[in-house]
């Protein structure tokens, strides 16, 4: 199996008790960006271990689960999907009792397309509110909360994609043992999202000799490989991107769900489908379709909630690039996407910069170019460089 790793800097989430992104001021990235930037400040803080070795994991028994976790279809789902899907729970300590929720949708060609793990960044953000729902998954949730249309721009087109709700008490995901939502940190992640891993492989055997891509977006590049370096880039890179104003720092020319947006402003993207991934996610019978919630968690689920990404801004990958002194294999070019620019790249020594004229939610806000890139990713090539 090979092993690829793809950041995106973009972030959009769904957790238990969060609020919107920009909405209502809710910005769990920036937050903890400032805590951390505090803790290094006033003390000499030993940075939390490193995980270099992994002892035997728990492998609990698989046979059997597959076939019960296949859906035949979500509630509202348009007719004529040519692919499967999957979802549901693997237990990664049976002690605590905690288990991590996952949604699987296969391409139309399974047996010929990699297997790409998708993980949403937060840190604290669902992966199926988020990514599935409004990002790169199959479907979009539409305005009346109840029903969705297809994403013909969806990443499974190119590939089997996973989506993991990581770490416990993020999404679907759970644990027994409510100590452990205060150990949750990037180590204890790692190792839940490896176990995940073997013990799905062991369910889906099929997918063991298969190319395999971890990617991400935002935080979640401190699982997967980092654009993120220190907090010297960060705060060099959001001071000379925007000195200050009332902006939605997560794409700094759109403006916020209200009773006045634009429902087309961004490429048939609804600013609002936050609110419409709320409704659809609260309906029973679409938990009850997802194999979700069983142990019956109290409370509604909440959503929390480039080169416009004011959030993790150009600038700031920049002079984190820059920070690597990664030697330039091909020089700046633009690359095409339907028979138009799609943005610029740089091809780095084992890393690729790539702009696209988007926020820090990429499949939602240019998802043609995102579904470009991506599957150029996944041949190994740089985007193309002409019509």
């Amino acid at each position: 199996m090979k092993f690829v790793f793809l950041l995106l800097l973009s972030l959009s989430c769904l957790v238990a008790l969060a609020h919107c992104y920009g909405g209502n001021g809710y910005d769990p990235l920036g937050k903890f960006i400032d805590a951390q930037e505090l803790k290094r400040q006033s003390t000499n803080r030993v940075s939390e271990t490193m995980v270099t070795e992994y002892s035997p994991v728990y492998m609990g028994p698989q046979d059997g689960l597959k076939a019960t976790e296949k859906i035949s279809a979500l509630p509202g789902q348009p007719n004529g999907m040519k692919f499967d899907q999957y979802s549901g729970y693997v237990t990664v300590d049976p002690k605590a009792g905690r288990a991590l929720f996952y949604y699987f949708t296969e391409s139309q060609n399974p047996s010929t397309t990699p297997l790409v793990l998708w993980l949403n960044g937060g840190p604290g953000c669902s992966s199926i509110g988020s990514g599935t729902l409004t990002e790169l998954g199959p479907f979009r949730v539409n305005n009346d909360g109840k029903t969705l249309s297809e994403n013909k721009y969806a990443w499974n087109n190119a590939a089997n994609i996973i989506f993991l709700e990581s770490p416990a008490g993020v999404g679907f995901s759970y644990s027994n043992t409510t100590s452990d939502y205060d150990k949750s940190g990037d180590a204890r992640t790692a190792v839940d999202s490896y176990t995940f891993l073997v013990n799905w492989l062991e369910r889906f055997p099929e997918y063991k000799t298969r190319d395999f891509f971890i990617t991400g977006e935002s935080y979640a590049g401190h699982y997967i490989g980092n654009a993120y370096v220190d907090f010297e880039t960060q705060a060099e890179g959001k001071q000379a991107a925007i000195a200050q104003g009332n902006i939605y720092s997560y794409d700094i020319y759109t403006p916020l769900c209200n009773s006045t947006t634009s429902k087309t402003a961004l490429v048939g993207f609804d600013l609002c489908s936050d609110d419409f991934v709320f409704s659809y996610l609260n309906i029973p019978e679409v938990q009850n379709s997802l194999h979700a919630n069983l142990t019956g968690i109290p409370g509604p689920w909440e959503t929390c909630s480039g080169d416009t990404d004011g959030a993790v801004p150009v600038t700031t990958t920049r002079y984190a690039i820059n920070k690597l002194q990664t030697s330039v294999k091909t020089k700046w070019y633009s690359w095409y996407t339907q028979e138009e620019v799609g943005g610029y790249a740089v091809g780095y020594e084992n890393l690729t910069f790539v702009t696209r004229g988007s926020g820090h939610f990429v499949p939602s806000y240019q998802p043609s170019r995102a579904l470009t890139f991506f599957t150029s990713f996944l041949e190994g090539k740089l985007p193309p460089s002409n019509t």
